[in-house]
């Protein structure tokens, strides 16, 4: 069965979520006020809505409440502007506590009517009695959510290795899950220390262009086989996957030399 649905976003979100229009004229940009399971929030439109297939969703649809107005608009701005400058004081408490956490953001909805404080920590915490305390100071819901080292460097917008905004922090997003092997195709040093992001665990833009070197060494011969060049043959010892260029080394009784090849004009046995 085919729905109509509309993509929407929240507040510092880089998620796109699906919500039932509802019987509303919406377009790209508007703000508006939707239903969740943990109450009302508001949300900007995203995209133009469109029909989809109801069994892909994975959770049950809910509905846009309404346009947003523009007082509320203004008030979840600065509801939101509220709850981010709670980050310091709220430090200071858990430091009070003696807790084994470091809280990484404070969110709340549009009518602040819930905290989220979003913390790390190597271990379960128990936060009970914090809880009860914030929600007693702040005089509104609380919520605690322990979240990983990749979702708390998103949450921190900052410079990567690169010298550009780390790429979590700007929504980008990859469809591979970062592996160790992603470094190795590309050649890249494997100390820690080079191939490791802010967060402690490898870099996210490794799987930007793990596509086109994982396409590339399929067409290239492997460091170590034996190639036949137009000048004879020799043993490859460097791989250029970006020019697509070959290091073969010639070794004779007296001497060794190095020549670089396209790729293409070598003859070698593709493995499978």
């Amino acid at each position: 069965m085919q729905i109509e649905v509309v993509s929407a976003r929240f507040y510092k979100g880089f998620q796109d979520y699906y919500f039932s229009p509802n019987g509303l004229e919406l377009k790209n940009g508007d703000r508006v006020i939707v239903d969740t399971e943990k109450g009302k929030d508001l949300v900007t439109i995203v995209g133009d809505k469109k029909m989809i297939d109801a069994s892909s969703l994975i959770e049950p649809l809910k509905n846009v409440v309404k346009k947003a107005s523009d007082d509320e608009v203004k008030q979840a701005e600065e509801n939101m502007a509220k709850a981010s400058s709670l980050l310091s004081e709220i430090r200071e408490i858990v430091k009070k506590e003696n807790l084994e956490m470091k809280v990484v953001s404070v969110e709340s909805n549009y009518n602040f009517s819930k905290l989220v404080i979003n913390f790390t920590s190597e271990d379960r915490v128990d936060f009970r009695d914090l809880v009860k305390k914030l929600a007693e100071k702040y005089k509104t819901r609380i919520e605690l959510r322990q979240i990983g080292a990749r979702d708390a460097t998103r949450l921190m917008p900052c410079l990567g290795v690169c010298g550009k905004q780390t790429c979590c922090s700007q929504g980008v997003k990859f469809n591979e899950h970062v592996s160790i092997k992603m470094a190795k195709n590309q050649s890249l040093s494997l100390n820690p220390n080079s191939i490791s992001g802010l967060c402690g665990k490898l870099l996210c833009c490794l799987a930007f262009e793990n596509q086109y070197y994982g396409e590339m060494l399929k067409l290239m011969p492997k460091i170590g086989s034996v190639v036949t060049t137009p000048d004879g043959t020799g043993k490859v010892v460097y791989l250029d996957l970006i020019k697509k260029k070959v290091s073969v080394k010639f070794q004779t009784e007296q001497s060794a030399e190095i020549k670089i090849y396209d790729h293409d004009k070598l003859k070698f046995k593709k493995e499978d």
